[in-house]
């Protein structure tokens, strides 16, 4: 009985989390691994430019980093001395909104930390000295509300309400200033200027509307006040993505095996292995790496030429787009139909193409609703399973309870004391950190699979998942896993003191435990900030990175494209970031009335990180897609469910201590019918605001207008919303020049040399060689292993992708204006099935089976196969003359026509323009079936003499040669072109064979057969 009683008094002694000991170690260790982890920060910056300075060499147009120093801390003055206004210039709205987040939670807690440690933390001490024996109480407890009881409760609840009042304030001054910013980036030239914020997404569309008359009509039948200028409806592709992605995939293994085997400029002793079949090192069989890869090369590339000669373009999607006159137009039209689905669409505004998740736009609603499902199954799966790290920091957190019942760690404690608190302080936030490293990339795959149709949008969910499957499993689970580890340990504390009656009847004790029990998870949370802290710290200084850089240059060896790709900057990963801030939001909001330290602990490194990531997002990141700050309202909702989870402990503590039927724990309540209120307010007040653009009168009049013609004739809508896969380059295998010629005994044989165009180098001839089975491997000097600044300028920016358009889809041969292919494939989660896809490309192009998912559909005659002998023949000569005719003239770069005043939106007083009599011999290629007027292309419109009136077209020197050529018979005439109504130049008014016959269409583009 003894030895049970002296158990008891220990768990007793030690009921608290982490001791105060463990909680200091952990505070001075991380606070002296953090300054030095900056001092190396300070030392290897100047001499590592490329890794924490990327973007002064790379950035987009004339919008250069700020000036930064070479000395130890030069990196400081650009940091103090750039405010918004230029930042918003240089780094974008998605970065200045993460960094103005940071600024508004730095001063909350700021201001909540002089709150809670001004009044609280008195009170509590005060309160602990008078009325808690001296036995019972340590450093810590003496600062929460663990042992406060009686009156002295409501100080708290008063400044639960101070903490409120000010979070609403500071969340409307903000959000004030956030639609300020998105007012100025709607009217920034980057914006207007943009193609696709005039442009429309239509989904959902039925069988019965899948073409682009079709979408035409679905606009029609809603009478918005601006006709559109061109429609589009999604292209099948078929699985011609997954290739093109199958394809690229093996160039960077066959690179990464020739790279490592050459290593040193000199062959290698083993000829690298590849286990092929197998798993995890384990079955099928070990191959010859360079040999097997090569093979697998051959076939891919023959099976996508074959493909992409045998694809069926003119098969609909249930998606289309639909491109405005005007900017303010789109988001007019937007707003009109927000909430309503004519035809059963959904009509949103367009996103950035290169925002796209291609491979979610083609969905069924059958197959997405099937997909949420699984995806909420799997997230459910996810959450369970967690448990289990749960459980072990749940028992590290817990090492001094444990003293009682395992004999070495009560050894260890009483042998070394110091030791014991530094390993119990340090080990619970490590592990939490490791097990919650992979999390986010699980729900962003989920979030994927769940069908996100974008990646700012996948950004949106992955952030509002994380962050409930943190607050579920960070603290109400682990809140659970404390309290049933604290209450099973006192039963079993009083197992042989007791009868089992006792024991029972001692069960009214559980409140209290509970409200100790989460109390006293305090001490853990303040050793989980000071790592937060450092983790900060250390993503600036980028050892890792460094360290395996170097580990893998020196052992394993980089191919060039690994070196190129490397020199870019990397993107931010938002989601990440605001999640595991919106966590610490949570915790530091959750403890601020209960124990202060907590939210002094959040403040310090909420500071941190407002300075850490204003360095990284000015000099090292980049946003993948600029959305505007999309994000703001996201993580805004979030903070105030944090408040209301405040509260909500707050009225189970104020319960538990005064008890539920003392009516006492009434007066916690009203804070969050406060923080719903303000919810609902801000809803009305800002959010259209934040997600439209509202033009005034002055505006709308003076909007730059595109003609319906200018968008037409190039096909432009097509050529920026159609799918990538259709002009997309094929990775060509690169080495370095020095291993060049060891090739000949890598292979064997006869090797052939020639020069060979490199899409990826902007089609800038490189030397290459030819080894067996045709396969090209171009030769990489050493001067040309980084990326070249101008052409990253080119990738990135968003004013030129119209005057590119043209010549990167209609001139024959490679592009220097195509787009990087890899960026369009790289976060593609589905893949052929391996059997169908490896069978495929062993039995080679042209020897499918009728059975196979690769035989295409058949066109007028359920017999007559879509490419018959005859067809193809046909094609190619269409193709071919088209190509030699659009080759005698230059390519028409970005000019729809010049600029007018845009009429007043004013529905009341809509006028219908003239209509325009069509000639007889041109009736053929428009569509008669549309004859909607299209009132701000009207050319009696007084407004016509203004400044911005399109000169005509005929003193342009590109369209006065084109007029003399046969390439587009619409502009053949040398005055200037009448005033089309909608839908007459339109893609669907033309027939077939010139659709596809047509030079530049984009449908066939790059390797297809209709290159010459």
């Amino acid at each position: 009985m003894s030895g049970l009683d002296e158990a008891g008094n220990l768990i007793n002694a030690n009921s608290r989390t982490l001791a105060p000991g463990a909680v200091g170690s952990q505070v001075v260790l991380m606070s002296i691994v953090s300054v030095a982890t900056i001092l190396a920060f300070n030392l290897l910056r100047p001499n590592n430019k490329i890794i924490y300075e990327p973007k002064v060499k790379y950035h987009v147009g004339d919008k250069p980093p700020p000036r930064i120093g070479s000395s130890l801390c030069g990196w400081l003055p650009p940091l103090l001395y750039t405010h918004e206004p230029e930042l918003l210039d240089k780094i974008g709205l998605d970065a200045v909104t993460f960094l103005r987040f940071l600024r508004l939670l730095r001063w909350l807690f700021t201001g909540i930390t002089v709150l809670t440690c001004g009044i609280l933390i008195p009170i509590n001490v005060i309160y602990n000295l008078r009325n808690v024996d001296k036995d019972n109480r340590d450093i810590l407890s003496m600062l929460t509300i663990r042992d406060v009881s009686g009156n002295w409760l409501f100080a708290h609840v008063a400044v639960s309400y101070l903490i409120t009042f000010l979070i609403i304030g500071l969340v409307h001054l903000h959000w004030t200033k956030m639609v300020q910013l998105r007012h100025n980036w709607f009217r920034s030239p980057e914006y207007l200027q943009s193609f696709y914020a005039r442009t429309l997404t239509v989904l959902h569309v039925d069988k019965r509307h899948q073409s682009d008359q079709g979408i035409k009509e679905i606009f029609d039948s809603v009478h918005v006040p601006y006709p559109t200028t061109s429609v589009h409806i999604g292209r099948r592709v078929g699985q011609l993505p997954e290739l093109i992605e199958y394809h690229n995939n093996n160039v960077r293994e066959l690179e990464t095996y020739l790279v490592k085997y050459l290593k040193g400029g000199r062959i290698g002793k083993k000829r690298p292995t590849f286990r092929n079949g197998g798993y995890c090192g384990c079955g099928g069989q070990k191959v010859d790496a360079i040999d097997f890869f090569t093979n697998r090369l051959k076939r891919s590339e023959a099976a996508i030429e074959n493909y992409r000669r045998q694809i069926d373009t003119r098969k609909a999607e249930n998606y289309g787009f639909a491109s405005m006159a005007a900017v303010p137009y789109a988001h007019i039209v937007a707003k009109i139909l927000a909430g309503k689905h004519p035809k059963r669409t959904t009509i949103l505004l367009a996103p950035n193409p290169k925002d796209i998740i291609w491979e979610n736009m083609n969905k069924a609603d059958g197959e997405l609703a099937r997909k949420k499902a699984m995806g909420f199954l799997l997230l459910a799966a996810v959450c369970f399973f967690n448990t289990v790290p749960l459980f072990i920091i749940s028992i590290l957190a817990n090492l001094s309870t444990l003293t009682a019942y395992i004999g070495f760690l009560d050894r260890w404690n009483t042998s070394s004391p110091k030791t014991f608190a530094l390993i119990s302080g340090i080990l619970p936030p490590a592990v939490s950190s490791l097990f919650g490293f992979v999390l986010p990339i699980i729900m962003r795959w989920l979030s994927q699979y769940m069908g996100a149709l974008t990646h700012s949008r996948l950004d949106r969910a992955v952030v509002a998942r994380y962050f409930a499957f943190l607050i579920i499993s960070q603290l109400v689970i682990f809140t659970l896993i404390g309290v049933i580890f604290n209450s099973v340990t006192e039963i079993i504390s009083s197992v042989g003191k007791k009868s089992f009656k006792e024991i029972i009847d001692n069960l009214h004790t559980l409140p209290d435990t509970i409200n100790r029990t989460y109390i006293n998870q305090a001490s853990y949370w303040l050793t989980f900030f000071p790592l937060r802290g450092f983790l900060a710290v250390f993503d600036l200084a980028q050892i890792i990175n460094l360290l395996w850089l170097s580990f893998k240059t020196h052992v394993f060896g980089r191919s060039p494209r690994d070196i190129r790709e490397w020199t870019q900057p990397p993107e931010f990963q938002y989601a990440v970031y605001y999640g595991n801030t919106l966590l610490m939001v949570a915790v530091a909001m959750v403890f601020a009335p209960l124990a202060p330290l907590v939210p002094l602990a959040a403040c310090i490194v909420f500071w941190m990180s407002s300075f850490v990531y204003k360095y990284q997002l000015m000099f090292v990141f980049i946003s993948k897609v600029e959305s505007g700050g999309r994000l703001w309202n996201v993580v805004i909702n979030r903070l105030l469910f944090c408040v209301v989870l405040m509260q909500s402990l707050l009225v189970l503590t104020i319960g538990l201590q005064y008890g539920w039927t003392t009516l006492q724990w009434l007066w916690t309540v009203p804070p969050i019918f406060i923080v719903a209120g303000y919810k609902f307010y801000s809803v009305r007040a800002f959010e259209s605001k934040f997600k439209y653009y509202n033009p005034t009168e002055e505006e709308l009049r003076t909007a730059k207008v595109h003609s319906e013609r200018a968008d037409n004739k190039g096909n432009r809508l097509e050529k920026r919303f159609g799918h990538p896969a259709l002009n997309a380059d094929l990775f060509t295998p690169m080495l370095h020049a020095n291993m060049m010629p060891l090739l000949s005994q890598v292979y064997g044989g006869t090797i052939g040399k020639e020069q060979t165009t490199l899409d990826e180098y902007g089609g800038q001839k490189m030397d290459a060689q030819i080894v067996g089975g045709g396969i090209k491997i171009a030769a990489i000097n050493q001067a040309d292993l980084e990326y070249d600044p101008v052409m990253y300028q080119r990738d990135r920016g968003e004013l030129d992708w119209d005057a590119r358009s043209m010549a990167s889809t209609m001139m024959d041969g490679p592009s220097t204006l195509q787009h990087a292919p890899s960026q369009f494939y790289a976060s593609s989660t589905t893949l052929l099935n391996g059997y169908e896809r490896e069978r495929y490309l062993a039995s080679g192009p042209g020897s499918s089976a009728p059975s196979e998912n690769y035989e295409l559909t058949t066109l007028d005659s359920p017999r007559q196969p879509l490419l018959s002998p005859a067809s193809q023949a046909f094609y190619q000569q269409q193709g071919a003359s088209s190509s030699q005719s659009f080759m005698q003239t230059p390519p028409v770069m970005y000019n729809d026509g010049g600029v007018r005043e845009a009429p007043v939106h004013r529905p009341s007083q809509q006028s219908p323009g003239p209509q325009m009599h069509i000639p007889p011999q041109r009736q053929g290629s428009y569509d008669s079936r549309s004859q909607s007027p299209s009132p701000y292309l009207e050319r009696n419109d007084p407004r016509s003499q203004s400044p911005y009136m399109e000169s005509p077209r005929s003193q342009s020197p590109f369209t006065m040669e084109r007029n003399a050529s046969s390439f587009d018979p619409r502009s053949a005439s040398p005055r200037p072109p009448p005033s089309y109504t909608q839908g007459q130049y339109s893609s669907h008014g033309q027939h077939p064979s010139q659709q596809h016959s047509r030079g530049g269409s984009g449908n066939l583009a790059g390797r297809g057969a209709f290159r010459s």
